[in-house]
């Protein structure tokens, strides 16, 4: 009994922190690896090592990859991927159950109306891809660390009393700015910081490898409800230079925005990320300011949001892209209390 306290103490937090039943009832069904034939204590500790923590992760790999990865033969792994979807039910619903399974999802306050009525009314979505594009100083930072903060609050103030990882790629997280933005809505700056995680990513395999270190974290009690990434593709350019590599740098891309929306599907986690942009040459007419990435991080955004700079000191978000929600424009101003409506 000793054995299982901790276990109940960090699902009740989860619950605390969710606030929904399917969610509840998602942690409390939820087999474990040790479940699957031929998966014992000591193959399941090979996989966790390999960044492999559940189901999800198993049942989408082939069995040659989950035999490298656990040391078994082939007709284990074969056995142990079929078990996994099986227990996972990996086929088709109606649209009612699909409805049904999408009740839990959560949105958190961007800070300004303007811009949540932009994403539908509430500020990001869970379980979505929000990327936001344009140039320095249109406001990208600012609004992930507004959001890092935000999804501290409860529920009804639009929030999701959750905790926030924060992948810095450009050395662009400010503990300071935190602090200022926590005292302007009157939370206590220290708590407030020490529900961020942060790590600072210093080529894209090391940004790669957070991502497994999240699920991780996540396994062991911590309410994560947002994942930042700021910048999505600095690594990514750097290290891909010219048009010989431009196809590896895609297909390593494309693999590490798939890991991202497993991640928000698997764990009901809100992403936002940021992106750079580059002037397009070929644009004759208007503005020339093209996201980086092409159509690898424009398919793979639930929301796709281009900021630039307004008139007077004010920013104007541009929704490009969205499953539902019509194009459309919102004005907002980055003050002392973050993302608000007027200056």
């Amino acid at each position: 009994m000793a054995i299982k306290k901790p276990e109940k103490d960090a699902k009740k937090i989860k619950e605390a922190v969710s606030g929904d039943k399917e969610s509840e009832m998602i942690s409390e069904k939820e087999p474990q690896l040790t479940d699957l034939p031929g998966i014992g204590p000591a193959v399941a500790a090979k996989l966790e090592s390999a960044g492999i923590y559940d189901l999800m992760s198993l049942a989408v790999m082939s069995p040659a990859a989950l035999g490298d990865a656990a040391g078994v033969g082939a007709a284990v792994a074969r056995k142990a991927i079929q078990a996994a979807r099986n227990m996972l039910d990996l086929g088709f619903q109606d649209g009612v159950e699909y409805a049904r399974k999408r009740e839990n999802i959560f949105n958190i306050t961007s800070g300004s109306k303007n811009l949540n009525e932009l994403l539908g009314g509430r500020g990001i979505e869970s379980r979505a891809i929000t990327e936001a594009f344009g140039a320095y100083g249109s406001g990208k930072t600012q609004l992930g660390l507004s959001l890092a903060v935000n999804v501290q609050l409860p529920a009804e103030k639009g929030g999701a009393s959750g905790k926030c990882v924060f992948i810095d790629t450009e050395g662009t997280f400010r503990p300071a700015r935190i602090k200022q933005i926590a005292e302007k809505l009157g939370a206590n700056p220290e708590k407030v910081l020490k529900n961020i995680f942060v790590a600072r990513a210093f080529n894209s395999d090391h940004q790669i490898l957070l991502l497994e270190k999240i699920g991780e974290m996540i396994k062991n009690g911590e309410p994560i409800k947002l994942m930042i990434v700021d910048s999505l593709t600095a690594h990514f350019r750097a290290e891909f230079s010219g048009r010989g590599q431009l196809a590896d740098r895609q297909q390593k891309l494309n693999r590490y925005l798939h890991d991202l929306m497993k991640l928000a599907e698997t764990y009901n986690l809100a992403v936002y990320v940021t992106n750079q942009v580059m002037a397009n040459p070929a644009q004759m007419f208007g503005d020339p300011t093209t996201a980086i990435g092409g159509n690898i991080v424009g398919h793979a955004s639930t929301y796709r949001i281009y900021l630039r700079r307004g008139k007077q000191g004010s920013r104007v978000a541009k929704l490009i892209d969205s499953p539902n929600l019509p194009d459309n424009e919102a004005m907002f101003f980055v003050t002392e209390a973050g993302v608000v409506d007027e200056a």
